[in-house]
């Protein structure tokens, strides 16, 4: 079998779930596309692009398909994930492209899907789930040096923004237990993982209900000037708790987390605190904002004001000194005019994020956008607020980078520098990529001799420069995590 993974970080997490669960039905895994008997897709449908790019991809694998010579096993091709859900009589039926369709609730149907592929039909199962979460499948982690992994902690969404798909594709919000997350932070500690990131669409309203004792919690409270079309619910286990536990397995292994959704972070929010106190979760949030405008925020549904999110903003900084700040932009929603714009642009001038998702308007099927609003923002006019948008988040987050010009960062070193053979690259504790020369330099407690940083390793480094999308600097010593935070 043969894995390929477009869109999300949620995709790569489901993709290494499929390949779990086909490791166990006698598979193979192959790097080579060649090689391979069935070939998946893990797909995307937040944009009609990452669509297009699938449909792109089929036809050049159909290609493929029919070079197979006759004595080889037929090549089967499946489509997985969102465009699957959305998509299912279509990829069927669109020029016979596909054998196989999975919805994310149905990985664990794939060797059966597979096995009727095999005599020759199309097998398909797109049924969403209220409880699945694959809490008993520890997925095999594949990522690049082995240095970081995503742990997917829920599924699915119940905040239903105008915009978006992703309660259509991925259904309704369901939490895995916390015992089983822990379970498998604590086997990615054992394999030298340095870095989890905790996955899911909401990750701030996880809630965990898989055993009786937890079912007396009161609801939770929302942010201050924030609120919900769906009524909190009471009962479980919440993600501060979750983030505590995560956090002792292991002091020398960042934690990170994604995508939280601003409404979920109240004044006394004893997330922020975990944040601040904790040496081991980075000081970096991301803050979607999506519009600058109150006007277009209400038109997404996303349930606060400009003035809402800005004091969630400054409550975030006095809560966590020095925190870095990411946040997702749509350029060109329905009904945006021109002021609309330049209130958000005025935001990405006020707050100036260190990392920034920036997207043009993509109107999706079955959302409240498509059944209730006109997409009446011309293409042309979209790109060029992209652009603008663009433009003014890298002025910004150059200002932001530059500020760090002189201090030492700790940075978790990745591999080789893309560009450079003789330059290794790692991101620093706010997400930023840092690139450094590859060079051998001392241990900080001088109980090691000079050795050449490896991925894996927290290094010391003396920021030189800056740019908006990364650091450079130069390498002053190999260190832990636990003695970077003591001194």
């Amino acid at each position: 079998v043969y894995l390929e993974t477009y869109g999300c970080q949620m995709n790569l997490s489901d993709a290494e779930i499929a390949w779990a669960i086909l490791q166990k039905n006698g598979y193979a895994r192959t790097k080579e596309l060649d090689e391979a008997d069935v070939i998946l897709l893990v797909t995307c449908s937040v944009r009609e692009k990452a669509e297009q790019t699938i449909w792109n991809r089929l036809r050049q694998l159909k290609a493929l398909k029919a070079r197979r010579p006759r004595a080889r096993v037929p090549l089967r091709i499946g489509i997985l994930g969102c465009m699957a859900e959305r998509l299912k009589e279509e990829i069927l039926h669109r020029e016979k492209l596909v054998d196989i369709v999975a919805g994310p609730d149905a990985y664990r149907d794939l060797p059966r899907l597979l096995a009727v592929a095999e005599s020759g039909q199309r097998a398909a199962n797109v049924l969403l789930s209220l409880d699945e979460t694959y809490a008993d499948i520890l997925p095999v982690h594949t990522s690049a040096g082995g240095t970081t992994a995503f742990v997917s902690i829920m599924r699915g969404c119940d905040n239903m923004c105008s915009y978006c798909i992703v309660p259509f594709t991925r259904g309704r919000e369901r939490s895995r237990p916390i015992a089983s997350i822990l379970q498998e932070v604590r086997l990615l500690s054992e394999q030298g993982v340095k870095e989890v990131t905790l996955l899911g669409q909401n990750v701030n309203s996880f809630r965990d209900t898989s055993e009786v004792q937890f079912q007396s919690a009161a609801a939770p409270a929302l942010s201050r000037g924030f609120s919900t079309v769906y009524k909190a619910k009471p009962g479980g286990l919440r993600f501060a708790h979750l983030l505590d536990q995560v956090s002792r397995i292991d002091p020398e292994m960042r934690i990170r987390f994604t995508s939280p959704h601003p409404k979920d972070f109240p004044d006394e929010a004893s997330v922020l605190q975990l944040i601040q106190e904790r040496h081991n979760i980075c000081k970096q949030l991301h803050l979607p904002a999506q519009s600058g405008s109150t006007r277009v925020l209400e038109a997404m549904r996303r349930g606060y004001t400009r003035e809402a999110y800005l004091e969630l903003v400054q409550h975030v900084r006095e809560a966590i000194p020095g925190v870095s700040l990411s946040s997702d932009f749509i350029a060109g929603f329905c009904g945006e005019t021109e002021d609309d714009h330049q209130q958000t642009v005025s935001l990405l001038r006020e707050v100036r994020y260190n990392v920034g998702f920036l997207f043009a308007y993509s109107m999706r099927q079955k959302t409240r956008a498509y059944h209730r609003l006109q997409d009446d923002v011309p293409a042309d006019i979209k790109k060029r607020r992209l652009e603008e948008l663009i433009t003014v988040f890298r002025e910004e987050a150059a200002r932001a980078n530059e500020a760090l010009v002189g201090q030492s960062q700790l940075v978790l070193v990745e591999g080789p520098s893309k560009r450079s053979a003789s330059e290794l690259c790692g991101r620093n504790d706010g997400n930023v990529k840092v690139i450094f020369p590859d060079a051998e330099t001392a241990d900080a407690a001088g109980c090691e001799a000079a050795a050449r940083a490896r991925p894996g390793d927290y290094v010391l480094v003396k920021v030189t420069s800056a740019t908006s999308q990364s650091l450079r600097g130069v390498l002053l010593c190999r260190t832990t995590l636990s003695r970077a935070a003591a001194c």
